[in-house]
C-alpha cells in the first residue's frame, strides 16, 4: 500500500515538472497617467533664453495637451524597445501638425530642435508618414515614396520624408484618432484607426526614448500606453 502511494506521488511530481510553465504576464504601462506629466520632461529651446515662456506641455481636463508653441518636445525619462505604443489624439481646433518620435536619443540633433529619432507623423491628412531625423529606415517602393535616391538623407536639406500608404485614415477634424506604433528589433509598423499606414524595416536604431511634439498646433492626447511585444501584429 505504502509502495503504491509512493509510486503515485512520484508520478504526480513528474507530471508537474513536465508541464509547460505559464506564459509571462504582459503588462500595459500608461505613459500618461491622466493627472500630471510624471515620467516625462520637456525640451523647448526657446525657453533657454526667455524665462517668461510657459511650457507648451501641460494637463487640462484629464488630457495631455501640446499647445504647439513654443516649439519643442515632451520626452520620456525612460528608454524602450520592442513595444506596441497606442496613442489616442485629436486636433481640437484648427488642423495642424504634431508627431510621435520613437527611439529618440541626442537632443536638438536636427535644426537645433529635433532629437535624433524616427518620427511618425501626426500632421492632419498626413498621419503615418515617416520623417527620419539623423536615423534612417527603409520601406517598400522607396523611390516612389521618398523621391530620387540621390536626394535621400537624414540631416538638414535632404529628403527625409517617407510617405504613408494612405491619407484617408484619419477621422474628421476634432474627433479622436487612434495611432498604434509597433517596433520590434529594426522594424516599425504603424496603424491609424485600424488601417496599416506604414511598415518600415532596417531601421538604424532599435531603442530609445519616446517624444511628443509641439510643432505649431494644439493637439490633445487622452491615452498614451505602451505594451511590450515579442512579435508584430499580422497585416492583411
Amino acid at each position: 500500500m505504502i509502495r503504491s502511494l509512493l509510486v503515485i506521488f512520484t508520478l504526480f511530481l513528474f507530471s508537474c515538472t513536465e508541464q509547460e510553465p505559464p506564459p509571462p504576464v504582459v503588462e500595459t504601462q500608461a505613459l500618461f497617467n491622466g493627472t500630471d506629466l510624471t515620467g516625462w520632461y520637456a525640451d523647448v529651446p526657446d525657453m533657454d533664453t526667455d524665462s517668461t515662456l510657459a511650457s507648451p506641455f501641460f494637463v487640462r481636463g484629464g488630457f495631455l495637451v501640446s499647445a504647439g508653441e513654443p516649439r519643442g518636445h515632451l520626452i520620456t525619462e525612460a528608454e524602450y524597445q520592442d513595444y506596441r505604443l497606442e496613442a489616442e489624439y485629436r486636433f481640437p481646433g484648427e488642423p495642424g501638425n504634431a508627431g510621435v518620435l520613437i527611439h529618440a536619443s541626442t537632443h536638438r540633433a536636427l535644426y537645433d530642435m529635433f532629437p535624433k529619432s524616427i518620427e511618425v507623423q501626426m500632421m492632419h491628412e498626413n498621419a503615418g508618414d515617416f520623417w527620419v531625423i539623423v536615423e534612417d529606415i527603409e520601406v517598400p517602393d522607396m523611390v516612389a515614396r521618398r523621391g530620387p535616391e540621390e536626394e535621400w538623407g537624414i540631416t538638414e536639406g535632404t529628403a527625409r520624408r517617407i510617405l504613408n500608404l494612405t491619407d484617408d485614415s484619419e477621422h474628421p477634424l476634432g474627433e479622436w484618432n487612434t495611432m498604434v506604433i509597433e517596433t520590434l528589433s529594426n522594424t516599425v509598423r504603424v496603424w491609424v484607426n485600424g488601417d496599416l499606414v506604414n511598415d518600415g524595416f532596417n531601421a538604424t536604431v532599435e531603442q530609445g526614448k519616446i517624444a511628443l511634439q509641439a510643432e505649431g498646433s494644439e493637439v490633445e492626447f487622452r491615452k498614451v500606453e505602451l505594451t511590450p511585444i515579442e512579435a508584430l501584429s499580422a497585416v492583411d
